[in-house]
């Protein structure tokens, strides 16, 4: 695969692509990413066997870019809830089209790890855009996410889960919830999409173990599923 960095929209954009791909793949780019990009796309390529295009775009800050609304247990800054729509818009508004341009309308499968796989199942509610949606260790135990995804289906036809198993068992008491909220999550996906459109998987270790190999198998779960003919 090729590897190249630009500028898109105002945010630098590490872009990995395999000739003639068929899926668009989209995810954040923070500071550990920058070291386990490349791993990560040699991963799903040997899972997937399917060429597709890696677009990861620059996350300013973690908790403002990507926390859709408030919660002091994520963060005390007042601001932080009120930027995640700002994010979404440049992936929808600058980022896909600069990659249509250039790959074609493909299948677009967007995903992340922690608060990334947050914001990744956050904007399938929103918008329609994305095919897929590949969520690593999604920081589900933000405040009242089960009330919210209640009342707010995604709109992805395809939803990758996964979880570490010790990720739960913490002091913490509100990330501690994440196992809970994150079944809750997959029986509504089940409820609404059919199990067969779905999966929650559970790795073993914390939530700091394998990110690489984790968004890997979620992404290359939906390109697998999407592939299905």
């Amino acid at each position: 695969m090729t590897h190249k960095t630009c500028n898109i929209g105002g945010r630098e954009c590490v872009i990995l692509d395999s000739v003639q791909p068929q899926y668009i793949l989209i995810q954040t780019l923070g500071n550990h990413e920058r070291g386990i990009i490349d791993r990560t796309a040699e991963l799903i390529a040997g899972a997937a066997g399917v060429p597709f295009v890696l677009a990861a775009f620059q996350v300013f800050d973690w908790d403002l870019d990507l926390t859709p609304w408030h919660d002091d247990a994520i963060s005390r800054k007042p601001e932080v809830g009120t930027q995640t729509g700002e994010t979404l818009r440049y992936v929808t508004e600058s980022l896909l089209p600069e990659l249509e341009k250039e790959y074609g309308k493909l299948p677009v499968i967007l995903g992340g790890y922690s608060l990334g796989g947050l914001f990744a199942l956050w904007s399938s509610m929103q918008t329609d855009c994305f095919a897929a949606i590949a969520a690593a260790s999604p920081s589900l135990w933000i405040k009242n996410w089960l009330d919210y995804a209640y009342v707010h289906p995604v709109k992805a036809g395809k939803v990758y889960l996964s979880l570490g198993d010790k990720e739960e068992h913490v002091k913490n008491r509100a990330i501690a919830r994440v196992g809970d909220s994150v079944r809750g999550e997959y029986e509504l996906l089940r409820a609404r999409l059919g199990s067969e459109n779905c999966t929650l998987v559970w790795n073993p270790g914390n939530h700091f173990q394998d990110e690489d190999k984790r968004l890997a198998a979620a992404f290359s779960w939906c390109i697998k599923e999407l592939d299905v003919k």
